[in-house]
C-alpha cells in the first residue's frame, strides 16, 4: 500500500522518459514512443501503454482514437516542465531561494574537498 504523499508536478522515471519521447516524436501512438524509449530503455509494449494512460490521466498528454489505436500529444512544454523541475529542485534543496542557488553555483570547485561535507559547512557556504 503506497503512503499518501505530497503529490508532485515532476513525473517519476518512466513517465518522464515517455514524456521525452513524445516531445521528441510531437505525438505517438504506444509502438511509435515505445521505439523511441528504447534506444536508452527497453520496455514491454503494456509497459508503455500504462505510463501512457497515467499520463493521460495526470492531464500531462492527451489522447485521440486514430483508428484502433490512441495517439498521444504533450500537453506541457520542455522548458515548462524544465521550470517545474528547477522549482522543485530549489524549493527542496534551497528552500525556495533562488538567490542561495545562484550563490552555491558560483563557489569555487572544491575537487579536492573530501566527498561528503557535514550540514554546517553547507549551511556557512550558503549564508
Amino acid at each position: 500500500m503506497r503512503r499518501p504523499g505530497p503529490t508532485r508536478d515532476v513525473p517519476p522515471p518512466l513517465e518522464m522518459l515517455c514524456l521525452k519521447a513524445l516531445w521528441s516524436l510531437g505525438e505517438g501512438n504506444v509502438s511509435e514512443v515505445r521505439g523511441a524509449v528504447a534506444e536508452s530503455k527497453p520496455l514491454a509494449y503494456t509497459t508503455v501503454m500504462t505510463v501512457l494512460e497515467r499520463l493521460a490521466k495526470k492531464n500531462v498528454v492527451s489522447r485521440r482514437k486514430v483508428g484502433r489505436a490512441f495517439v498521444y500529444t504533450p500537453r506541457i512544454a520542455r522548458d515548462a516542465m524544465r521550470r517545474l523541475a528547477l522549482k522543485e529542485f530549489v524549493d527542496c534543496y534551497f528552500e525556495g531561494s533562488e538567490e542561495k542557488l545562484a550563490r552555491f553555483l558560483q563557489l569555487p570547485n572544491r575537487e579536492s574537498a573530501p566527498e561528503v561535507e557535514t550540514e554546517r559547512d553547507m549551511e556557512a557556504a550558503l549564508l
